[in-house]
Parts: C-alpha cells; structure tokens; sequence
C-alpha cells in the first residue's frame, strides 16, 4: 500500500494534524518580517545606497502584496483538488521563490522573487486553517484555529529575531536557504494527512484572475499615503480601476455556475461581520505596531532595539491571547470572546495614550501585555465565524478571505496613519522655528532657546503618538457592533445546516 493509501486510512492524532498545520503556518509566517533585520545586509551585498531606501522597502512590501492577492483563489484550489494536496503545492512554490531569493543577483530580482515566495507562503495560512476544520473534531475546532494563529503570530513576532541571528552567524541568503528543509519536513509530513477531492466542485479561473487583478490594484491604491493627502491623483485613479475590476468580478460571477465569491459569503450574515471585525482589528493591529517603537526611538530617545522589546512585550502576548481565547470560546461562545479581546485592546491602547516621557515599569509592560493579550483573543472566534459560516464546500476560499480582510485592514490603516500623521504633526508644530543665532547674543542663550525648541517639537511628538493610541483604542471599540453580529454556532455548520433544511 502506498503512503497516500495508508494516509486516507487513518486519521492522526489531534496534537499531531495541529503540529504540522502549526509548524508551516510559522515557517511562512516567519518569512513576513525575517528580512527587516537582514535589510542592510542586503543593501550591502546588493549594493543598493542608502539613498534608495524607498526601492528596498518593496522587499517587504511585495511580500505582502503576493501574500494577499493570491489567498482566494489557492484557496479555492484547496476546496477543489483536496486540502493537503494544495498545502503540498504551496509548499513547492515557496521553496522555488525561496531559492530565488536565496540567489538573488540584484534588488529587482529579490523583490520579483519574494512575490513568488509569498503566493506559496501566503496559502499555507488559510489552507491549514481549512484543514484543522476539515480533520479536527467539532468540539475541537476552536482550539485547532487558535493554534493555527497562534504559531502564525509566533512566526510573525520571532522574524525579526530570527533574521537577525542567522545574519550575525551565517549571511542573509542563508535566511532563506534553511527554508527549504524545513518545508521538506512539512511536505513529507502532509502525506500522512488525508486529501479528499470534490469531484463535483470548479475553480471559476476567470473569476480568479479578477479577484487577483483587483486585490493587487486596491492594495497598491491603499497603500498610498498620498490617498489621503491629495496630493497626487494616481491613488485615485488606481482606486477607480479597481472597482472596475470589482465591477466585472462581478458581472463575471453572476453568469458563472460556481463563481469563487459565491453568494454564500454575500448571504452569510455571520461570515461579513467576522471579516469586517478582522478588517477593522487590521488597522488597529498597524497602528499599534508602527506607534511602539516610533514614540520610543524618535520622541523618548530610547535607542532602536529597545524599541523593539517594547513592542515585543505586545506582540509576545498575541499568541498566548490566541490559545486563550481559542479555551474560552468553547466555554462562552464567539460573542464574549470577540468583545472581550476588543475591549482589552481598548483599554490597552487608551492606557498607553497616557504615557509621557518618562513611561517605565510596571506601567509599560501592563499595558502593551493587556493590548496583546486582546489581539490574541479576537483570532479564533473571528476564524472560526468566518470558516464555519459557510458550506463545506468553500472553507478554503472563506479562510483565505479572512486573513484577506486583516491585510487589507493594516494595509489602509498604515497608508491613513502615515498621512493622517504628517500632516497632524505640521500643525502640532506650526509656528515653531529653530532658534538662529542673533547678532550679539550669548552661547547660553541660544543653548536655551535650542533647549526650548527641542522640547516643543518634543512634546507635539508626544502628543501625536498619543493621538494614533486613542485612535487604535476607538478603532478597536468600532469593531464592536459587528462582533455583536457573530452569532454563528460553535459545533454549527451551514452546510450541515443546509443539509438539514
């Protein structure tokens, strides 16, 4: 009997269907931000000057870019052709866009490469969420989501860290090399889990190709601070062709038999409000993590990498919120749960908007740990609304589309608080001139009018980052009447339901 054959006639155990889930949601999700500390690094191997800091951002930006496009319709392959089978795919094309980078002779092909390495990285997310639904219990589904993001979160956290160490040690192409045994050790792994195809499903690829051009659009669009500035009409023009493109997604999928957006996602009450809180925790999420370490280098004077540990006491706190949460929600429902990371994350960043200049301990720890811990919360409930919200059928293409809505979420956020804060910080600082020299004056004196300059400038900082906590705060309580919405059944599934009716 081959591999395949004793797969589909045994199930794993639990802890061991989550440990491979787990371990490539990690892998992959370590790839979003592993390069940040391996950039100059790059920069020097690549001999890129730092003049052109803008071309090397697109490093991690078309990462995330071909993370987000591509999710629905390899989700949908994963509905199609079998849930393992797909992950299995990903995993290659990762590895081939992996080597890529690994190899890269100039910036150009690092960048091109990485959206390679994202499609197949970007899958690995949602396709497992679909299969820990797929192969877990329904008394266990819950937990199985909330491990899925934990080690997803993880990954996304220890990047940096990682990126850093293997740098110091090796260089930063080995940061991509080791990934290939490791998602070997995946794909081997994934052949003792069952693939069952459905021979009656379609993949709508005309449908695909839309969802793909018009995701790529709007992300680019939103991407733009200049959106909110007025300051140049391309956004808006980007903007406007893609809702063209939303427009003919459209008119393509009511002429289709089973389009990629179904209407189930359009009917499912319960499935719009899990991704409209997503979408809305998304902006709050990127405000936080851009504030942390921003208010620490430029306004508090702490040095980067203290900056860094700031922000890890939140982010540290997300995965252990997610396992939590993922604990209650079979003890109190999706409502409670949902609301209750909300309001942590609330509290947390209207905390934080007290801080001063001389914020230290406990008070820094307690309330960036409350923030995480609430971030962690909202995962499962909101994956597992999102996934057993819809039939059976369309669980991978619902999982890809939640993570969708995050990364659209941090993507507007981002571009409005960049904008939002310029030109906030213009008018926090209008009036103010940096004290010359006067015919005549004394050293002292010019020392203290520098020294009163630098403390306005200083404390409008101050005031600002203060301003982006209250704005994550009321983002966070925003989110609120649409988890109120979630009301879908823990061990309920529509297409159970459906069955049924």
């Amino acid at each position: 009997m081959s591999v395949a054959g004793r797969a589909s006639s045994r199930q794993l155990p639990t802890a061991a269907i989550l440990a491979i889930i787990g371990l490539g949601a990690f892998i992959t999700a370590l790839d979003q931000t592993v390069v940040i500390t391996a950039l100059p690094s790059v920069m020097v191997d690549l001999k890129v000057p730092i003049t052109q800091l803008d071309r090397v951002s697109w490093v991690i930006t078309s990462y995330l870019l071909g993370y987000t496009v591509a999710m629905p319709l390899i989700g949908r392959f994963g509905d199609v052709y079998g849930y393992s089978r797909v992950y299995q795919a990903a995993l290659v094309v990762f590895c081939i866009g992996t080597g890529l980078v690994a190899v890269s002779p100039s910036l150009e092909w690092m960048v091109g490469s990485r959206v390679v390495q994202a499609v197949g990285g970007g899958a690995t997310v949602p396709i497992g969420m679909a299969l820990a639904v797929t192969l877990v219990p329904p008394g266990r589904r819950a937990l199985a989501l909330g491990v899925v993001g934990a080690a997803a979160e993880a990954g996304s956290m220890l990047g940096p860290v990682y990126g850093g160490a293997i740098v110091e040690l090796l260089s930063w192409r080995w940061i991509f090399w080791l990934n290939i045994p490791q998602s070997a050790v995946i794909f081997v792994a994934l052949l003792w889990l069952p693939s069952r195809r459905n021979p009656e499903a379609r993949v709508d690829y005309w449908g695909g190709a839309l969802v793909v051009a018009a995701l790529a659009v709007l992300s680019l669009a939103l991407s733009r601070g200049d959106l909110f500035t007025f300051d140049s009409p391309l956004p808006f023009v980007m903007a406007a062709l893609g809702i063209v493109l939303v427009v003919a997604l459209v008119i393509v999928e009511r002429r289709v038999l089973q389009p990629l957006l179904s209407t189930v996602f359009l009917r499912s009450g319960a499935f719009l409000s899990a991704n409209m809180t997503q979408a809305l925790v998304g902006v709050s999420l990127i405000i936080a993590m851009v504030t942390v370490p921003l208010l620490a280098d430029t306004v508090i004077g702490k040095p980067p990498f203290t900056g860094a540990l700031w922000l890890l006491r939140m982010t540290g706190a997300i995965p252990l919120g997610a396992l939590l949460g993922a604990v209650l929600l079979g003890r109190v429902g999706v409502r409670p749960v949902t609301v209750a990371g909300l309001a942590l994350v609330a509290a947390g960043m209207f905390l934080a908007s007290g801080w001063d200049l001389g914020i230290g301990e406990p008070e820094l720890t307690i309330h960036l740990v409350v923030a995480g811990l609430g971030f962690g919360l909202v995962i499962a409930p909101i994956l597992i609304q999102a996934v057993t919200a819809v039939t059976e059928d369309y669980r991978g293409t619902a999982a890809s589309l939640v993570v969708v809505s995050r990364m659209m979420g941090m993507t507007l956020g981002l571009a409005a608080l960049s904008a939002w804060g310029v030109q906030h910080f213009q008018v926090l600082t209008a009036g103010l001139e940096f004290p010359m020299a006067e015919p005549g004056e004394t050293v002292q004196s010019l020392n203290a009018r520098v020294a009163e300059y630098s403390s306005s400038v200083n404390a409008a900082g101050l005031s600002l980052f203060q301003n982006f906590f209250r704005v994550a705060g009321i983002i966070a309580l925003a989110a609120v009447p649409s988890a109120l919405a979630m009301r879908q059944p823990l061990e309920g599934d529509r297409s159970s339901e459906a069955k049924a009716g």
